[in-house]
């Protein structure tokens, strides 16, 4: 009676047990912590290949470039490797030791060659501007080096300066013993604590302020102050700001980061000196370090000491609009009276003008805010002086429609001189001369190059059939045109043919060495083919949307990436013109560094996962070690479901009109409200892609199963009775029961209907690097022959759709990654669809009467049903 009484209780329990809860709770923190470690993997692995991506250019463009810039991605790519090797132990359980070793490794043979001794430069303390250019940028920093670079070469007004050098920097760092303290101190730090660093951060600094400059150090700043001060202009004032190594680059602009001090008095350099040598070492500086992946031994501090400019109106000036918009090219002014510092630091209204870039540089737009205080110097004390704004002057603009238009003139010849978009600080003075006080690369979404040299092609001759689209690697090349879709396609690739492909895959690579150029509908300059493509000097032109449309096959077509058009024949004047004319820079010691940094860090030798040689103590290079944990880091994130139980009774049961029974369990935020009670119904699932899979799943109503075929029928009878386990009659936890476990933008499903199985895991959002369906399909109650026939049928469909399938006997596997939402959430409902009107098919796979009907029905339904939909 106790037994019968307990399996009443059992039948009638209305909710989970304490152990199905805390089952269940279990899995949502297990998933919650995978789904963390997953996208800390995403985002190091897209930096990584960024940067990667900036050492070839920089290679392969032949542009200038220095030590900083090659410390600066060199370290980066290390850092986010290592986030990466971090992140993949959390998902797969320090499954692959190996790989920490051979980071160790390769990160040793960088370190060697990073660590070869720089050109010796001069051993000054001090530098006047009339002696800086952008060549002195390890010297006097990024900041100092541009401006005398504007002043001596463009002859554009920037105020009276000199420059503390890094040399100085060195000097007294190293003279007063704070250098190994400083090493000390911070090779001690626990990054992730962040108490800890602000501990460091006054430590530090109070030792930099404590710390006496030495003598000759001093004399230096005095001897440079009256060379400055001359001509009875002793009441002569400095502003004395950072000019970090590094700072102001592009990429890095460490905006905000390090002290300034303004209206400072020739008595007062040398304390306020060590003030912003100390505010490298603010709390900021030091976690924005850490972001960027920088050492701290690679931003030596010089400091610039400004003549201070009595500025009627300030502000900062932008060469193109940072956010886009219906001005996403203009020229953008902000402005006030006084000095610029509320403009800077955006303490109070502004006035803003946007100005065409076209002459005779039309006022498109202007805003006049209410200014009503205004920063000047003070006349009697060091500092500034903060004053009212009448009432008449506050709405009045402070600027004048001639000085608009010259200061985006001159916006755009810095532009122009420095070949990217520029983020400059100004002020005006009473005679109405505008001077530079800082200029930097605009931090701004990259756009598309426009490529110095145009070749004219007849259109009437050599007609245009595709353009746009972004250039990965540059260069000509004719071919005809050679689609790849599936596996297959690449065993039958010729040499010298044109590469046109949906995906920019990976896979593709093995093609590269036959291959004229490269075409992709998707892609970037940051991806793994991209990178082959530019090692293999391979012209390569990603991002045409619609280039399988365009291109058909054996068309002969001249593929030219730096014009991003493709022309229709072969244009042989594309193919022999001398396009580039970048400075040879190929042989210099700062080249050769990066060259052999770049071989432990580019190259990629581990094309295919499915080889025995993918392997962790394969990786002969970062790019590998990428590559390596991209691939495993998608299969053990998309094993979740495989690897968990999904606890039923924690689980709601989907309340929809049909007979098979749904079982959802929530894993994060995959409900619109909380759920009581045994059910759950549509319209409280807010997991983006179960309702696409389920879109698809109930767009067209299931005609039931195919008409009987004899042979079939006797092949589905005898497996039956042979095969116990799919014998449907039996009350089993699999018959006819589907399992979702969802999050807002995942969703995990392990299904069975009638006699076949098949699991999905996906990942929907909007950022995109992140999408990705793995889909998986088996069973049969067929003789083995249909089941493989079924396969086969159900793989062509969905390589028909993008998928990329492999096929194992009556095992499929099949997925995607890496594109938009809209068009992974179309996917999944054609795996929806497919999930109900492939059941039973197996049984007439030996029909090709009922195969042809069923392919083209299926075909129209989604055509018509389904993709209409997305």
């Amino acid at each position: 009676m106790n037994r019968f009484r307990a399996y009443l209780s059992r039948l009638f329990h209305s909710g989970p047990s304490p152990q199905d809860e805390q089952a269940a709770e279990a899995l949502r923190i297990a998933f919650k912590d995978r789904y963390h470690h997953f996208k800390l993997l995403l985002n190091a692995n897209n930096d990584a290949l960024q940067k990667m991506a900036d050492i070839e250019q920089a290679l392969h463009r032949q542009q200038n470039f220095g030590m900083a810039f090659v410390r600066d991605r060199c370290t980066s790519v290390s850092v986010n490797v290592l986030r990466m090797i971090q992140s993949l132990d959390r998902l797969a359980s320090a499954k692959y030791p190996a790989l920490l070793s051979r980071f160790k490794e390769i990160n040793e043979k960088i370190a060697c060659i990073l660590a070869v001794k720089k050109i010796p430069t001069e051993p000054m303390l001090v530098v006047p501007v009339s002696a800086m250019d952008r060549h002195s940028v390890d010297l006097v920093g990024n900041k100092m080096a541009m401006l005398g670079e504007i002043k001596n070469k463009l002859r554009l007004n920037v105020p009276d300066s000199f420059a503390i050098t890094t040399y100085a920097y060195e000097y007294f760092i190293r003279a007063t013993g704070l250098r190994d303290e400083i090493n000390r101190l911070v090779q001690s730090a626990n990054v992730e604590d962040v108490e800890g660093l602000y501990t460091l951060s006054v430590r530090i600094r109070q030792l930099i302020r404590q710390a006496e400059l030495p003598s000759d150090f001093l004399k230096a700043i005095q001897e440079a102050w009256e060379v400055f001060s001359a001509g009875g202009r002793k009441d002569k004032a400095v502003a004395v700001r950072s000019s970090a190594l590094g700072e102001d680059s592009e990429g890095s602009s460490y905006a905000g980061q390090y002290h300034s001090a303004l209206n400072v008095g020739g008595e007062d350099i040398p304390e306020t000196y060590k003030e912003v040598v100390a505010s490298k070492y603010n709390l900021h500086a030091i976690i924005y370090r850490l972001h960027k992946g920088v050492r701290d031994e690679d931003v030596p501090m010089a400091v610039g000491c400004m003549e201070m400019i009595d500025a009627v109106a300030g502000g900062v000036l932008y060469s193109q609009n940072p956010v886009g918009g219906a001005h996403g090219d203009a020229v953008v002014i902000n402005s006030v009276w006084g000095l610029p510092k509320t403009v800077v630091d955006g303490t109070a209204p502004s006035d803003s003008f946007i100005v065409s870039r076209t002459s005779p540089h039309a006022i498109l737009q202007r805003e006049i805010g209410s200014k009503d205080i205004k920063y000047v110097c003070c006349d009697t004390d060091s500092g500034l002086c903060r004053e009212m704004v009448s009432a008449s002057a506050a709405t009045s603009p402070s600027l004048d429609d001639t000085q608009v238009v010259a200061l985006a003139r001159m916006a755009l010849m810095l532009e122009s001189y420095h070949n990217h978009p520029q983020d400059i600080e100004w002020a005006i003075d009473a005679r109405g001369e505008i001077f530079v006080l800082q200029c930097r690369p605009l931090q701004q979404m990259k756009r598309t190059e426009q490529k110095p040299f145009v070749q004219t092609v007849p259109a009437d001759v050599y007609p245009i059939l595709a353009e746009g689209g972004v250039t990965v690697s540059p260069g000509a090349a004719c071919g005809t045109v050679f689609p790849v879709e599936k596996q297959a396609d690449a065993l039958s690739f010729p040499k010298g043919a044109v590469l046109v492909a949906r995906q920019a895959l990976p896979a593709w690579a093995s093609l590269l060495n036959r291959a004229a150029a490269v075409v992709t509908a998707q892609g970037g300059v940051a991806g793994h083919l991209a990178s082959v493509a530019r090692e293999f000097g391979i012209p390569a032109l990603f991002a045409l949307e619609d280039v399988m449309s365009r291109l058909h096959p054996g068309d002969q077509v001249t593929v030219d990436a730096d014009n991003q058009k493709i022309y229709r024949g072969c244009v042989q004047s594309l193919l022999t013109e001398d396009k580039t004319a970048a400075p040879d820079i190929t042989g210099s010691p700062v080249y050769n560094i990066l060259k052999k940094a770049s071989e432990w860090i580019v190259p990629l030798n581990l094309l295919d996962p499915d080889a025995r040689e993918f392997a962790a103590e394969n990786c002969q290079t970062f790019h590998d070690i990428t590559r390596f944990i991209h691939e495993k880091s998608v299969m053990e994130m998309f094993s979740f479901g495989k690897n968990h139980s999904f606890p039923e009774r924690s689980g709601k049961q989907l309340y929809y009109r049909v007979p098979m029974q749904w079982w959802v369990l929530n894993l994060d935020d995959g409900f619109t409200t909380e759920v009581t009670g045994k059910y759950v119904k549509l319209e409280n699932i807010a997991s983006v892609p179960m309702l696409a899979f389920w879109d698809g799943f109930a767009a067209v109503p299931w005609d039931g199963p195919p008409a009987i075929d004899g042979k079939g029928l006797m092949a589905v009878m005898f497996q039956s009775t042979t095969n116990p386990s799919l014998v449907t009659g039996v009350r089993t936890k699999y018959a006819e029961q589907n399992f979702f476990m969802i999050s807002k933008n995942f969703c995990s499903l392990n299904s069975r209907l009638g006699y076949h199985f098949s699991t999905l895991e996906t990942l929907v959002s909007d950022r995109k690097r992140e999408n990705y369906i793995s889909f998986q399909f088996k069973g049969g109650a067929a003789d083995f022959h249909r089941r493989i026939c079924r396969t086969v049928f159900i793989g062509e469909i969905l390589e028909k759709y993008g998928f990329w399938v492999k096929i194992r006997e009556d095992h499929l596997s099949a997925r995607i990654q890496e594109e938009s939402q809209a068009y992974i959430k179309a996917r999944l409902a054609i795996l929806g669809y497919l999930t109900l009107h492939t059941r039973q098919l197996d049984m007439i796979m030996g029909n090709g009467g009922q195969v042809a009907y069923y392919q083209s029905k299926l075909q129209r339904d989604i055509e018509s049903h389904i993709l209409t939909a997305f």
